[in-house]
């Protein structure tokens, strides 16, 4: 089980043992106060008070019905108070595009609107070594307790970039040398007849629907996933698990090759 989050004015409550530990290990200074069961004392828990102490964070012992009353879900006996965390824009793109030392892997999502898809995608895109999961502001799903659930912490860990205008941040990846490959059930190559290796961006649209035209014409190339049976697309998250571990598999034998 995962954690989820509620907004409290300008901070935010994080709940659930994979989302807390999560935040705990990649941005501490984000935690302002730890709020924990007090009937339960087992070690999963006792690791994340551990890191909560080494980060001089503040530890507050609670009964069930507090954390209860504090959120919404399954909070398995811990909830942590964030300040916001840096907003991920086209500027974050940017830096952390910069600062990067290999070629990018990158998940564009366009028009996926189902938390659920989206929380599945990140933990997808975090197993898979994805360095940013990018999507449009508008007609897409945001980051929202739904999405930490699904996520089992990989919310906390892949960086979700949120871009006012996908197909000009599309332009401006294309012109970083970063290749664009679109899944398109309509499209001639299929995904394992093209070079997925170097900097690659993996472009989704959303299930039924697909990419929007002009994500689709930002793309440097579309490929489909053979279909063998009856059905004609796979859920989103599925295809974007296919897509991302055919490009690891390809980006593993390259660096075999390369040594």
């Amino acid at each position: 089980m995962a954690g989820k989050s509620t907004r409290v004015v300008d901070a935010e409550w994080i709940y659930g043992m994979h989302a807390v530990l999560a935040v705990l290990k990649t941005e501490p200074q984000r935690v302002t106060e730890l709020r924990l069961l007090r009937e339960r004392r087992d070690q999963r828990l006792k690791k994340i008070e551990s890191l909560a102490q080494q980060h001089g964070i503040a530890r507050v012992p609670v009964g069930r019905e507090q954390l209860d009353a504090l959120v919404s879900g399954n909070h398995q006996g811990v909830a942590a108070l964030c300040t916001a965390g840096e907003v991920r824009d086209e500027g974050y793109l940017a830096r952390l595009l910069d600062n990067l030392d290999r070629p990018p892997l990158l998940l564009v999502l366009d028009g996926v609107t189902d938390p659920h898809n989206l929380g599945a995608c990140l933990r997808t895109a975090d197993a898979a070594g994805v360095d940013a999961v990018l999507a449009p502001k508008d007609k897409s799903a945001g980051m929202n307790a739904t999405v930490r659930k699904v996520a089992s912490g990989a919310a906390e860990s892949v960086p979700f970039v949120v871009v006012t205008n996908l197909a000009r941040t599309l332009a401006q990846l294309r012109d970083r040398g970063i290749w664009l490959v679109g899944a398109a059930g309509d499209a001639a190559d299929t995904l394992y007849d093209v070079d997925l290796s170097g900097s690659l961006g993996l472009v989704l649209g959303a299930e039924g629907k697909g990419m929007r035209r002009l994500t689709r014409e930002n793309c440097d190339l579309l490929v489909k996933l053979p279909m063998a049976g009856t059905v004609s697309s796979l859920n989103v998250s599925v295809a974007a698990g296919v897509c991302l571990y055919e490009a690891c598999r390809q980006r593993r034998l390259g660096s075999a090759s390369n040594g």
